[in-house]
């Protein structure tokens, strides 16, 4: 399964990253209802921090935010799993293809965790580059203000219409 077609998937709610039970079902090629029931079935093994419902309110602006109505319309609001969630899900289903789907459903977390990090970092390096170096970038934003000034100015000259004698 590519990683690029599992993190589309994944979404957030409640500050957590988040996979919805028919996308689930769909990854494992199982119905919904059947995921539905393994973990009603097991729902022990599910604490809120696991998976919980959507509230409509969420599940709205969710339905917003992936800008899709064919979903259709659902007489129960969706199952939101974590991270942690997917990995029990697999104690729950016993095939060999939840096994290998949960699997690539890992490793596409943890492949947005280290993306997470590595910005980050970035955003931290930045920081620090403009506390030790603020004075010469507000000289360079002056000077290429500057530029960019002079270059309309002149493009703006160059516009006019000419007067004087006329050939």
């Amino acid at each position: 399964m590519e990683l690029v077609h599992i993190k589309d998937r994944i979404h957030e709610v409640r500050g957590m990253k988040i996979m919805l039970d028919f996308d689930l079902a769909q990854l494992y090629a199982i119905e919904t209802k059947r995921l539905k029931e393994a973990v009603r079935r097991n729902i022990r093994r599910f604490p809120e921090d696991f998976m919980f419902e959507l509230t409509s309110n969420e599940w709205e602006n969710l339905r917003t935010q992936i800008a899709s109505s064919s979903w259709g319309g659902k007489r129960y609001l969706p199952f939101a799993f974590s991270e942690h969630g997917i990995a029990m899900l697999s104690s729950v289903l016993h095939s060999d293809v939840a096994i290998e789907i949960n699997i690539s459903i890992m490793r596409a977390f943890v492949h947005i965790r280290q993306w997470a990090l590595s910005h980050e970092e970035l955003a931290l390096q930045l920081r620090d580059l403009e506390k030790r170096y603020d004075r010469k970038f507000v000289d360079i934003e002056q000077v290429l203000t500057y530029l960019m000034q002079k270059d309309q100015k002149k493009v703006s000259q160059s516009n006019r219409s000419k007067i004087g004698f006329k050939e």
